[in-house]
Parts: structure tokens; sequence; C-alpha cells
């Protein structure tokens, strides 16, 4: 099936440019046409020049050629109707048509090496998103997981967001964050955090132990590669989150990100009161505390960073989150993550001011079975 759609949409852009081959070649035919039906004092023939001007925007340099070539003997055919080509007014012509269809072919030329160019600009940065923030996984256990990132940045696919999902033994670790400032400037700091949460989470220590050790390799970036007039300004903010396998709760430590929002069956959401400690990278030494909530069967936690938050429309308005979401507490985190893409791209106008990230997890219900007397739940025995 994935087949048959791919060459289907393969034939299509070659269906539609050769469709629209017909209009240059349409328009030429028409011009001559009517110019040498028309009396000797009507010069219709510098139209000509709309042919191969219109081409290069849905051609390549090649049919540009061939459509300037098509129009300067066109105009030769006019000439030769109307008094013959040696008289001075048919000569300019020719020779302007020329020039100017030439100087389409060349802008053709350039057009297609820069679409080359950002072809290529496109795979690296993609390839690039791959390597430092890897797809999360869409189940872990008992828990379905849906991401959705942004960037502000003009052809780019990665900023200063960013988020990674690893396991531990007994549940699994998930973090947000962003890092000041969007686009190239952050990827090396994005890197960095999430090079250590990788290195580190999936050790069987605190949550807020895990925090204190990413505050660290953020102060160490920070005193050897910080640039001396970026002094004490690179920092990150983050929130880290626990999910046992087993038990119906989540704990979480915050270092200056936004609380999460619960969605429950209902429509119901609500805000975690958390005790967020300083930005990771302000305070070396700073102590993290240790927040833990309900996390029952059905619920979505709904992770994000402050580019969703911040986003503002025409009039100047923030975006509002937590409305927004309230129709959409049931849904399945792909299709949540679905709406909030449509929802939040529609409230900015098609292009946000910075990069925005967002994770939905739903603790799925663990059916109960018999197995040899004893009741256990499928995750024991092996099953999603």
């Amino acid at each position: 099936m994935r087949l048959r759609l791919g060459a289907g949409s393969a034939r299509q852009p070659w269906l539609s440019s050769h469709a629209l081959l017909l209009l240059p070649v349409l328009l030429i035919v028409v011009i001559t046409v009517v110019d040498m039906n028309s009396p000797t004092n009507v010069h219709l023939g510098p139209a000509l020049v709309i042919a191969p001007a219109l081409t290069p925007s849905f051609a390549g340099p090649r049919t540009t050629a061939a459509i300037g070539t098509l129009a300067v003997a066109a105009q030769i055919l006019i000439g030769v109707t109307h008094g013959g080509i040696g008289t001075m007014n048919h000569i300019v012509q020719i020779i302007t048509l020329a020039v100017l269809s030439v100087m389409v072919v060349i802008y053709s030329v350039v057009r297609e090496r820069r679409q080359a160019q950002l072809a290529q600009v496109r795979t690296v940065a993609e390839a690039a998103q791959h390597v430092l923030m890897w797809p999360l996984p869409e189940q872990i256990g008992a828990l379905r997981i849906a991401s959705l990132y942004l960037a502000a940045e003009d052809e780019a696919q990665i900023g200063g967001d960013l988020y990674a999902v690893t396991q531990y033994e007994g549940g699994v670790r998930v973090m947000i964050g962003d890092v000041r400032g969007k686009g190239l400037a952050a990827i090396g700091e994005a890197a960095l955090l999430l090079g250590s949460f990788r290195e580190s989470a999936h050790r069987h220590i605190p949550l807020a132990e895990l925090a204190g050790l990413l505050d660290q390799s953020i102060t160490r970036y920070a005193a050897d590669l910080e640039p001396p007039e970026e002094a004490g300004e690179r920092f990150a903010t983050a929130l880290l989150v626990e999910i046992p396998d087993r038990d119906p709760i989540t704990r979480m430590t915050s270092c200056g990100h936004p609380p999460p929002l619960l969605l429950s069956p209902g429509h119901a959401v609500t805000v975690p009161s958390l005790h967020p400690s300083p930005p990771l990278g302000v305070h070396g030494d700073t102590e993290h505390t240790l927040d833990v909530f309900s996390f029952e069967a059905g619920d979505t936690l709904l992770l994000y960073t402050d580019g969703v938050m911040e986003a503002r429309d025409t009039r100047g308005r923030f975006y509002p989150l937590t409305e927004r979401v309230m129709p959409w507490t049931e849904e399945s985190p792909e299709a949540l993550m679905h709406h909030l893409r449509r929802d939040l791209l529609t409230h900015v106008g098609g292009r946000l001011g910075d990069d925005a990230a967002l994770i939905a997890i739903n603790r799925t219900p663990v059916e109960r079975r018999r197995h040899h007397g004893r009741a256990v739940g499928t995750d024991a025995l092996g099953h999603g």
C-alpha cells in the first residue's frame, strides 16, 4: 500500500509540470497568430517574453531554454510576415527577446542550484535532528507516547528545545527542556544536556540527584566554552519526570520549567503545583525538590516548553493551552498532538516566534488476567 501511494505521489508533480508547460506554448501560439493577422503598425511580438519568464516557476533550465528558443522563432516568423526580418524594428525585437531569454535561463540555472543546496541543507538538518533527538518510542510498557517539535528558524527542524525518554529499572524517565536562545546557536548546549541525561537517567539514582548531575554538566560547559561576552547567560530550563511501572504516580523535578498539564477523562485539566529550582547552569550547588502526584490509568500527562505558552496571535494574546486542551482530554497522544499542532499554528498565523516542543504521555489501563491461580497484569506477562 505504501509503495503504491509513493509511486502515485511521484507521478503527480510530473503530470502537473507537463500540464503547466502548455501555458507558455499556448501563449506563444496565440500571440504569434494574433500578431500575424494584425495591421503592420500593431506590434505584439514583445509580449512573447512572457512565455520564457513564466517557465522557471515550474520547469528547469533546459525547458526554459526550449521555450525561449520557441519564442525567438515565433518573433522571426512575425517579422517575416510583417515586411521581413531585415527591418530595424524587427531586428531590435528579435535581439531583445533573445537576450531576455538567455537571462531567464541563467536565472533558472541559479535557482535550480539554490534549490539543490537547500535540499541538501534540509537533509543535513533532518539527519542532525535524528542524531541529537532520537525519535521517541510510541509505547513503553503501559505508556503511550507522542511528541511534537516546531522550530522557529526558517528551514530548520531543530533548535533550543529538547526532549528525551529512557527506561530505568522500575519505570520510565522523561526530560523536556529549553536552552536559552533558539536555532543553531543553542544546538551545542542542547546536545550536551541530552547526552548527559541519556548517560545518567538509566542509573538508579533519585530524580533530584539526576537534576544535580545535569546542573553540573551545564555549569562545566559554561565555564569551559562560554564566550566572555555571554558570561552568566548560558542556562537551560528542564522538567524531569519519573513514571514508575507499578505505582499510579509520577515524580517530577522542575528546574525553572513550566509545570505540565494532567489531562483526565471527563475533560478535566489540572496543573500540578511544583516547587521549581533555578534553571540549570545558574547555580551549580542548587538543592532540587522532588514533587509526587497521582497519575492513574487513562490519564495523560502533557509536557511542553514555554514556546507554546508564549505563542502570540496577531493581537498579542498568548496561546491559552489549558483551555484549548479541555475538549481533547480523552484523545490518544497521537490525536492530541495533531489537534495541538493545527490549533497552535492557527493561533499564531502559521509562524512561531520561538521553538516549541510538546510530549503527551498516556497511562493505558492494565488488564487483569488469571495466571497459575493468581491475578497478574498483562505487562508482567510480557504483553503491551
